[in-house]
């Protein structure tokens, strides 16, 4: 049975995850939210309910580090662009637990040692506990993994595949000149790979870690694959023999051996020339051991319907978790050591 009683939460930030938390956090029925961080001076003076599609409820926005430092609150949801450390801190020493998007606090072991004695001080002196956790990284490469995992006595490699679609979204920038979308075949830039190496890499190494199996090396490769033919999608044309699909691996090894692996393969055409065995998107989870399993999972929303769907992936594992990090010994927290999280429906 849930703990009868009320969170009061600030939520950090109001992207398309964080403006899906603070709704699911106004919503909740024993959540209360008592503070809103914005980055954007236009955001400024809102009122939090009207920041993410719900009727004024009172809270207003601010971009103030201070006032919010000074509200009595349990949890902070940070969820911004990027790790401010001293922000990060100062909530922690004011005695407010974070439940964080940001992938920086998966393994402690990985972080880089002054910065984890400073947070870690930080937890000490406020008596507050911090966990980063999300869809991917998170749910798919912790919450799920470990179950998996826990079919087995002698484990040989667990594959994660993600799949992403992107055809239907209607971002030409980002598609074409962020990412590389019918851009002509070139190496991959590995600094890309190194990025995905660093969040997915420490989730997937806390987990082994955790089991036995010390990670005691990380590889990232990145690969490029062309479309076979012309394909028209929401943002533009992609022609043949321009770039169709891309795939970052993260393998983590133990003694030499390759232990666990996760595969982020994002593509706007299934006609490519490499046998990728591209699927709808989800993700594609495989263990090998002296018990192997193989779960697919896939999003049965419709194309229109997917934008607004994703974010709540992300958003809603963090809300869910709030109890439990708050109950937490004081510390940076992860799957491994933490309860099962479990929702509190209304």
């Amino acid at each position: 049975m849930a703990e009868s009683r009320t969170w009061r939460v600030i939520q950090w930030a109001t992207g398309n995850v964080g403006s899906r938390a603070l709704r699911t956090v106004i919503e909740h029925p024993q959540m209360e939210l008592v503070g809103l961080w914005v980055s954007s001076p236009d955001k400024v003076g809102k009122d939090a309910g009207e920041l993410c599609g719900l009727e004024p409820m009172g809270v207003k926005a601010t971009h103030s580090l201070e006032e919010l430092v000074a509200l009595d609150a349990d949890c902070v949801l940070y969820m911004r662009q990027g790790t401010d450390w001293d922000e990060i801190c100062a909530l922690l020493e004011s005695g407010k637990n974070i439940v964080t998007t940001r992938g920086d606090f998966h393994n402690p072991a990985r972080m880089d040692p002054v910065l984890r004695e400073r947070v870690e001080q930080a937890c000490r002196t406020g008596n507050a506990s911090i966990y980063s956790t999300g869809s991917s990284p998170g749910f798919v490469t912790e919450a799920l993994a470990i179950p998996l995992m826990a079919l087995q006595r002698r484990h040989g490699l667990l594959t994660i595949d993600e799949y992403a679609d992107v055809s239907s979204r209607n971002s030409p920038e980002m598609l074409f000149q962020v990412m590389g979308f019918g851009a002509p075949m070139a190496p991959f830039d590995q600094h890309r790979a190194e990025h995905l190496k660093g969040d997915f890499g420490s989730s997937l190494s806390q987990i082994a870690d955790a089991v036995g199996l010390e990670v005691d090396e990380i590889e990232a490769l990145g690969e490029l694959s062309p479309a076979q033919s012309d394909v028209t999608i929401a943002a533009g044309t992609v022609a043949a023999g321009t770039v169709g699909a891309m795939r970052t691996t993260i393998t983590c090894k133990s003694g030499g051996r390759p232990v666990m692996r996760f595969r982020a393969n994002w593509y706007v055409t299934q006609d490519i020339e490499h046998d990728w065995d591209l699927r709808e998107s989800g993700w594609r989870i495989a263990t090998e051991g002296d018990t192997p399993v193989k779960v697919d999972i896939t999003f049965p929303v419709t194309a229109e319907e997917y934008a607004a769907y994703t974010p709540g992936l992300t958003a809603h594992r963090p809300v869910n978790a709030i109890p439990a990090v708050c109950a937490a010994p004081q510390g940076i927290r992860t799957t491994a050591d933490l309860p099962q999280i479990l929702p509190i429906f209304d």
